[in-house]
């Protein structure tokens, strides 16, 4: 504990230095990390925003001393791109970090508003977004930002603004159409009830017509404005010639509609404008939450859209440095991040040693820690130091837009499950409507009074909106529970075959084992020397791809290799300062006797002979153990030597091992297991492996690996730990029991509530109550699979 009895920043909740900063605050010193908290908390007391301290849940930002150059934001291609124009001025979308609790979204917005020029502020302490307006004809943006700055909020550029928008408007129309709707619903229920409670008919007819007249005045825009999404998805099915479940909402609500309004317009007894308005507005409500559970599934793909930041620093060539928009960067250049900022594009790294959080792309929940001439991949965050990268590949060539594509395809892909529900459904709505006929005309002939009551009650209560859920919002939640656990899920059919799967077949290199970026002995033969040797196998692995090119990586050479081929099982091939080489086995290599090193030769004589070191995978065996607890048999295939392998299989009790195995000998061994009923996971990483990830039930490729390994693959481990298997494995089997039991719930309603309604023992408001909470039941049954537990991975 320091000399003034505290530990931490009064502003932003950091350790105190030796010396810290101190200030009298109402009577009682407290301690700043520094001069720019200090400064933060004078203004924040001096402007009468001190409430800010007493209703915060959560410390502040720290406030850096030295404010970064905001001018960029002022420039023209900036604004073009993120701020739209309102009355009086403009509007842009911030993102900040900083904001930790309601109390930071209060004082954002009090700080921001006292700026002459402001016109608005929204500050959201859940998303971290600030929406601005202001006019820049009274004060430019990077003046605005200076303030936000000078509190400790540090703003970002959102990117996808003009989706951001999109979505937004589109949430506030479900928004107004859902509170039209229930206000429809409930005057009309109220007049409605005025209307069944005069049971002896002692109303007078005009005010019985007066309440009819208000109640279609009130449901008109219920059924036609807020209801709109129905109707115009019942035209769309029938203009494809596909009746599901919005047939059925449009015909239900349109039907007793009209009949109401005939029925008022000719002063009958019976009208069901309230049926119409309830059924809208819980339909509504069971929609609007179906949005929002898909929404949650979908976060890890939002969260990947906005990793990216849309402003980067670049070095030019005299050292200096500039701001610039995203889309101006260019493979070649060098970026530079503070301790704190997001990497701009994909690189690798141009200093001796930098921490990058990777959370995000790979699940990894602590900063990984890389040296120089390493990867460095778009949307991680740079930890504790500055660093500088050699761009390598920008915009969509990114890793982070690459894994943003898969998981949008995979989410938007139906799998077989989800198709067969869809055609049970539509076959369900033609047989109910035949079925609706044969009611109609069994009570017109027992009691004509009720008929069409009971018809309609019979077209509500059956709206097959739980069976047509069960299976999107099962999915929907399981992937976005897999992005969460650093798996992504590339073919939505791979779910279901890993639930099922009963075998698991590994690869060895790579995927049990780590590849150590340093290479042990070295023998050379016919006078080529060491580095000699080092230098052109560096040169032939550059560009392979395959886990063995780690351990050439610390390995200085310029020399490239060209007319590359990779020989699937046997090594490489290619031409170095013009003559051809050969890396890979001592057959092919060298045709020397196979004896598990790493050959270097010209196919007929060696020059060289690498001895690897390699490592098992620190989680390898607690993943292996609990694969097998799950009923998994475990088999492993290596295209190594008998000698690597037999070591592995020991340490991991494996019963089922294969050495020296091509990539046909390990698509031959799934075949096997396949003609024996087995369903097979295959879990692989190199080149080699893409045909038997292919030829696999399910395949999971690790996300270190190759791309065209990652491609053939049904699942991606974006994680770098084997723990994300066994949970992947118990999530699709919790994915496919509730799947069934959602299949249950919507199959045992309908058969409980048709007999029901056909015998008339449900009203039509009875019907669409029933029927919503059939559809939020799965909906909430289907949000459990959110909750997982995210394994940690070993260092």
């Amino acid at each position: 504990m320091n000399q003034v009895g505290f530990e931490t920043c009064y502003h932003c909740g950091e350790a105190l230095p030796a010396s810290p900063v101190l200030l009298d605050v109402d009577g009682s010193v407290k301690g700043f990390c520094c001069e720019g908290c200090l400064a933060a908390a004078q203004w924040i007391r001096s402007s009468d925003l001190g409430d800010y301290y007493r209703l915060r849940s959560a410390a502040g930002a720290r406030v850096d001393v030295e404010l970064s150059d905001l001018a960029v934001w002022d420039r023209d291609d900036v604004l073009a791109d993120h701020a739209s124009p309102v009355t009086g001025g403009l509007e842009i979308t911030l993102l900040t970090d900083g904001m930790r609790c309601a109390a930071c979204a209060w004082l954002i917005d009090r700080a921001l508003q006292r700026v002459d020029g402001v016109l608005d502020v929204g500050a959201n302490a859940v998303t971290g977004r600030i929406r601005l307006a202001w006019d820049p004809a009274r004060v430019p943006l990077s003046s605005v930002l200076e303030r936000l700055t000078f509190l400790g909020y540090r703003p970002y550029l959102a990117s996808g603004a003009v989706q951001e928008r999109e979505k937004l408007a589109d949430r506030r129309r479900w928004l107004l159409r859902l509170g039209i709707a229930g206000l429809g619903a409930m005057q009309t229920m109220m007049l409605s009830e005025a209307l069944y409670l005069d049971v002896n008919h002692h109303m007078a007819l005009y005010t019985r017509d007066f309440f009819r007249w208000v109640t279609f005045l009130v449901c008109t825009p219920v059924v036609f404005y807020a209801g709109w999404p129905f109707l115009l998805g019942a035209w769309r099915e029938w203009r494809e010639r596909h009746p599901g479940m919005d047939t059925l909402v449009a015909g239900s609500t349109l039907l007793a509609y009209l009949a109401s309004a005939v029925e008022t317009v000719r002063g009958g007894e019976h009208v069901w404008y309230d049926a119409a308005a309830m059924f809208v507005f819980l339909l509504l409500c069971a929609r609007m939450l179906e949005q929002r559970a898909r929404r949650i599934a979908s976060s890890q793909v939002d969260a990947l859209a906005r990793a990216r930041p849309a402003l980067a620093v670049r070095e030019r060539p005299d050292g200096t440095r500039e701001s610039v928009p995203l889309t101006a960067l260019q493979v070649g250049d060098v970026a530079c991040m503070a301790a704190g900022e997001a990497v701009p594009a994909d690189g690798v790294l141009l200093d001796e040693q930098a921490m990058f959080e990777e959370a995000l792309l790979t699940g990894e929940s602590h900063p990984v820690a890389k040296a120089q001439g390493a990867p460095v991949f778009a949307g991680t965050v740079c930890h504790e130091t500055p660093a500088r990268i050699e761009i390598t590949r920008v915009g969509s060539a990114t890793r982070l837009s690459q894994l943003t594509r898969l998981v949008e395809q995979a989410q938007a892909h139906r799998p077989p499950l989800a198709r067969v529900a869809d055609r049970v459904g539509s076959g369900f709505v033609v047989a109910l409507l035949i079925a609706s006929v044969a009611v109609f005309i069994g009570w017109r002939i027992h009691d004509p009074s009720r008929a069409f009551e009971v018809t309609l009650s019979l077209l509500v209560i059956s709206c097959p909106c739980a069976l047509s859920l069960a299976v999107p919002a099962a999915l929907a939640a399981s992937h976005g529970a897999l992005a969460r656990l650093g798996v992504l899920s590339l073919r939505a059919e791979g779910l279901d075959s890993l639930a099922r799967a009963t075998d698991i077949v590994f690869d060895k290199t790579g995927t049990l084992t780590r590849i150590d970026p340093s290479i042990g002995e070295v023998q050379t033969f016919g006078g080529m020397s060491a580095d000699e040797a080092l230098a052109i196998a560096a040169g032939l692995e550059r560009d392979s791809g395959h886990p063995i090119a780690a351990a050439f990586a610390s390995v200085l050479t310029l020399r490239t290799a060209s007319g590359l081929r990779v020989h699937a099982g046997q090594g490489l091939s290619g031409r170095v300062n013009g003559a051809e080489w050969r890396l890979g086995r001592g057959p092919f290599a060298a045709n020397q006797d196979d004896d598990g090193r790493l050959w270097l030769g010209d196919g007929t004589t060696a020059v060289a002979r690498f001895t690897l070191e390699e490592r098992m995978r620190a989680e390898a065996r607690v993943a292996v153990n609990a694969l097998r607890e799950l009923g998994l048999r475990l088999h492993l295939a290596s295209g190594d030597a008998y000698g690597a392998v037999e070591r592995l299989t020991r340490q991991l009790d494996i019963d089922d091992a294969h050495a020296r195995q091509s990539s046909e000998d390990k698509l031959a061994l799934v075949r096997k297991l396949q003609a024996e009923g087995r369903v097979v996971a295959m879990v692989g990483d190199g080149l080699n492996d893409a045909p038997v990830l292919a030829g696999a039930d399910v395949s999971l490729a690790m996300g270190e690996g190759a791309s065209l390994a990652q491609r053939a693959a049904d699942m991606v481990l974006t994680a770098p730990s084997l723990l994300r298997i066994p949970a992947a494995v118990q999530l699709a089997r919790r994915t496919q029991r509730i799947i069934r039991q959602n299949f249950a719930w919507a199959v045992g309603y309908n058969v409980l509530a048709l007999p029901l309604a056909v015998m008339g023992q449900v009203t039509p408001s009875l019907a669409a109550l029933g029927m919503a909470l059939s559809s939020l039941m799965v909906t909430a049954n289907a949000l459990r699979l959110m909750r997982v537990s995210v394994p940690e991975s070993s260092p």
